[in-house]
């Protein structure tokens, strides 16, 4: 089979290596020419330090690696999406399973990446979710790692599936890809806000209530917009969100750090050198809520702190000081 992996960033190229481990003709391409030319000739990713990347990958910026191919991973950051899927159209063919692996919601239009590539790729051809707790790093030195493939169409989530699977990545499918893309992309704000709280000097008990208490309006919102309940308790969500929230490897905790340790959010964006996703996330996730209605309080916290200049030593006792709840019923006492 022929693939090709659009976005040499950690994680594209990670799973470019899965594809290559099992057996298939591998094309990584990067938009930028003088970074395809220097992967090619060190085989190694800057992001991935250590990790060689096998001889059998072709590393290009050329974007007709695309004639043929049956299977196209969209890779870049979110906010690229839209436009590398324009570029990506002319090579589509209605066989071709295209998968996105990009974490996050499109800014002003709160479109799910998914959408945002069926937009722009005029609906050619199916489109599948690829995601769970997964971080490059530890994918590309083969280490055990679980993610879902999520599309109406179990075929082409089976495809997929059958795609990556080996005996380091396996892959379940799921027919949900409204709920695996929204927990993909809200996990990274509480991600934020777990490293906040780490910054502030809180510990176990406060990240473990953080956490729980996020996946609650996760889900929520989650449900509203047409997902399904359990996905977000699945490796999609609770799992995505235990390995973004509690590992140094996150961008989004470590830029949270930052912000609790008294960086501004400007400061802390830019000490990760890279997309911090769940920034971009808080805004979109914010509109969302109000648009739909539903109660997100920490949510609207960490959006208060990022765009309003909320100070984050108010957070806690805010959240902590809020109205008697009963946790099933997720209602005030009367």
């Amino acid at each position: 089979m022929k693939a090709v992996v659009v976005g040499s960033g950690g994680w594209g190229t990670a799973l470019a290596l899965v594809l290559c481990d099992n057996g298939h003709e591998t094309t990584l391409w990067s938009h930028n020419p003088a970074k395809a030319d220097a992967m090619a000739k060190t085989r190694e990713n800057p992001l991935l330090k250590g990790v060689r990347l096998p001889d059998a990958l072709c590393v290009t910026s050329d974007l007709s690696c695309l004639k043929g191919a049956d299977l196209v991973i969209s890779a870049p950051p979110s906010f690229a999406v839209r436009d590398t899927g324009r570029k990506m159209a002319p090579y589509l063919r209605p066989e071709t399973v295209l998968v996105t692996v990009s974490k996050g919601i499109e800014r002003d239009t709160n479109l799910r990446l998914s959408q945002v590539l069926q937009e722009e790729t005029h609906y050619i051809c199916k489109v599948v979710a690829l995601s769970g707790p997964s971080h490059a790093e530890e994918v590309g030195i083969r280490m055990p790692t679980g993610c879902v493939a999520a599309c109406p169409d179990r075929d082409a989530a089976r495809f997929v599936q059958d795609a990556f699977m080996n005996e380091y990545f396996r892959v379940y499918t799921s027919y949900d890809i409204i709920g695996v893309e929204l927990a993909a992309a809200l996990k990274n704000v509480v991600a934020l806000s777990c490293g906040i709280c780490a910054g502030l000097g809180y510990q176990d008990n406060t990240k473990a209530l953080l956490m729980t208490r996020a996946m609650a309006e996760l889900t929520r919102l989650g449900e509203r917009l047409g997902g399904t309940r359990r996905t977000f308790g699945g490796l999609a969500g609770m799992g995505d969100l235990i390995v973004t929230c509690t590992s140094m490897h996150s961008r989004n905790n470590r830029a949270g750090i930052l912000i609790g340790q008294g960086k501004s959010v400007q400061e802390a964006m830019d000490a990760m050198g890279a997309v911090v996703e769940g920034y971009y996330a808080a805004e979109s996730i914010h509109q969302l809520a109000q648009r739909e209605g539903v109660d997100m309080p920490i949510c609207k916290c960490i959006y208060q702190v990022l765009y309003q200049g909320m100070k984050v030593r108010d957070v806690v006792p805010q959240l902590m000081n809020r109205a008697k709840k009963d946790e099933l019923l997720e209602r005030e006492w009367l």
